[in-house]
């Protein structure tokens, strides 16, 4: 498992994120999705994204379906379980405060 506030943990929270509030997506567009949304400040590997997909597959988070892409491409598409929700809300309170307390340190130091 993870240790808290890793770059795994960010990663499955994001991961976790991008799923739950835009529904189904194959592996691509949720790297395209955190790419766009952060403005091209993160980027998302093929090598980090799937292994972690995969992981968070195996832990009960996420589930996948092979479907049809926009391009005509069979892709596994990926949504979050209640098990995943449950997992974003405890990892959404752990990142605000963690970024919080880093926040008051580079403010106040």
């Amino acid at each position: 498992m993870a240790k808290s506030n890793s770059a795994q943990t960010a990663l499955d929270l994001l991961v976790l994120t991008v799923l739950e509030r835009r529904g189904p997506l194959h592996g691509y567009g949720i790297a395209t999705a955190i790419e766009d949304l952060s403005q091209e400040a993160l980027r998302v590997e093929e090598g980090s994204l799937y292994p972690a997909l995969h992981r968070m597959e195996e832990l009960g988070w996420i589930t996948a379906e092979w479907k049809m892409s926009e391009t005509n491409r069979r892709a596994r598409f990926y949504r979050v379980t209640a098990a995943g929700k449950k997992q974003l809300l405890s990892e959404s309170e752990r990142w605000q405060n963690f970024s919080a307390g880093v926040s008051r340190v580079l403010r106040l130091a």
